[in-house]
């Protein structure tokens, strides 16, 4: 999601063309490929799907499996509908204003709300960093035997290096298509396992807690419904300069914007549901508790044989790579927007913060004992930090002040603050039964 651009080019450029010229005559682009360019093109949702298999959503969905078969089902279906309306919403207010949620927070909240919920931004930004890094580091253990620490380090020094030189474009794609292909076997495996499907079908639609299970939800929630993903997502979408472009093209955005988030986030309902499908097949039924993240290679063998183990590992440190080189950049956005700059990974305030997550993430890393309960709870982190950023975008998108006659309508301000409200009351839940 490289933007190249700082919050005074893109004045610069309103100043220099009107709305009219800008939509008779976009500025041509030269296509890249590479790197998080490559969303550009095919849709910022994708961005948000290729996180929905990074290692932290890999841990919660085979310990949700094993331990409580399909009956947390239903916590992906209602993660799905949270995101997909949470995406949608957090896209319409880049392609109004032109700038990401973190831009928008400065820019427009009370100082006093906004900059605390930025800074708790930043800190979900450092556990999100720290399942990538741990998961990567893992599967380093898993490939070479190397320890979680020295692989920790190994992966943060990588990502860093192809952060601030960009080269990450280079293989970026390949990564993606490998880990995606990875993460679409889970899909068709379900055709050589015997899913209880009427029994999924109660799990996908009707809410239960098990007795223990509610740390496992709230991991799983924090998986899907992501903080980082919906400053990225804006940011993404800011990068693009609709606002600048026309009356037309901001209505033909909006419009197909929700195409692309709803085909994206169903894709990855279908993934996370046949993690959780195969975990509750393979080792539910037979009794067995994932309790790391070698053991779940044993879902991929229906399909590769005694090529599961390496090519699981393989996918997993992919997985990792991928999502903490979108994790940095999250980072990088959500502290450049505290100073009114979109992100640019040669701007100091954008290498701040991607250094402050990736570094702090590294120590954390340091002081885990269980390297798979460290995943499932930066995953529930998460999920706690979560209502302070959907309470603050919705305020955001919901006043004519920042949106013009493009803000909420009543209803859809209702319906996004309900979501806000249960992931709070699950919170609360969480701190009653930890108590």
């Amino acid at each position: 999601m490289q933007t190249d651009k700082t919050q005074q080019q893109k004045q610069s450029a309103a100043s220099q063309n009107s709305p009219a010229e800008s939509s008779s005559q976009p500025p041509r682009k030269k296509e890249s490929w590479g790197g998080l360019d490559i969303f550009r093109y095919i849709g910022p949702g994708l961005l948000v799907t290729v996180g929905f298999i990074d290692p932290g959503n890999w841990a919660s969905n085979f310990a949700a499996g094993s331990s409580f078969g399909y009956s947390l089902l239903w916590v992906v279906t209602l993660s799905t509908i949270m995101l997909i309306a949470l995406q949608h919403n957090v896209a319409h207010l880049g392609i109004v204003t032109g700038l990401c949620l973190s831009e928008s927070a400065e820019k427009y909240a009370p100082k006093w709300i906004g900059r605390p919920i930025i800074m708790s931004a930043i800190l979900a930004s450092i556990s999100t960093s720290l399942a990538e890094i741990l998961g990567s580091a893992i599967a380093l253990q898993m490939l070479f035997g190397i320890p979680i620490i020295i692989g920790s380090l190994m992966v943060t020094v990588a990502v860093v290096i192809m952060l601030f030189t960009n080269s990450y474009r280079r293989v970026e794609r390949v990564i993606i298509t490998f880990v995606s292909i990875i993460g679409l076997s889970f899909i068709y495996e379900l055709f050589l396992v015997k899913i209880d499907w009427p029994a999924a079908i109660v799990g996908w639609t009707v809410p239960s807690v098990p007795q223990g299970s509610l740390l496992i939800i709230m991991s799983v929630l924090g998986a899907v419904v992501m903080p980082h993903n919906l400053f990225l997502h804006s940011e993404v979408i800011q990068s693009r300069a609709i606002h600048l472009k026309g009356e037309a093209r901001i209505k033909k955005a909006l419009k197909y914007e929700f195409f692309d988030t709803l085909f994206s986030m169903v894709i990855g309902w279908a993934i996370n549901s046949a993690m959780i499908l195969l975990a509750a097949t393979t080792f539910f039924n037979n009794g067995t508790i994932v309790e790391e993240l070698s053991q779940a290679q044993a879902l991929l063998h229906p399909l590769l044989g005694s090529n599961a183990a390496t090519i699981f590992a393989i996918a997993l440190l992919l997985a990792g790579i991928a999502s903490t080189i979108t994790s940095g950049m999250a980072a990088g956005s959500i502290f450049s927007g505290l100073f009114g700059e979109a992100y640019d990974s040669t701007s100091k305030y954008s290498m701040y913060g991607i250094l402050i997550s990736l570094v702090a993430a590294l120590v954390m890393i340091y002081f885990i004992g269980n390297p798979f309960q460290g995943l499932l709870i930066s995953q529930m982190i998460l999920s706690v930090q979560l209502p302070f950023t959907v309470f603050l975008q919705v305020s955001l998108t919901s006043s004519k002040r920042v949106m013009g006659k493009y803000a909420n309508k009543p209803w859809n301000t209702v319906f996004l603050y309900s979501l806000a409200v249960i992931v709070t009351i699950l919170n609360v839940w969480l701190l009653i039964e930890s108590l």
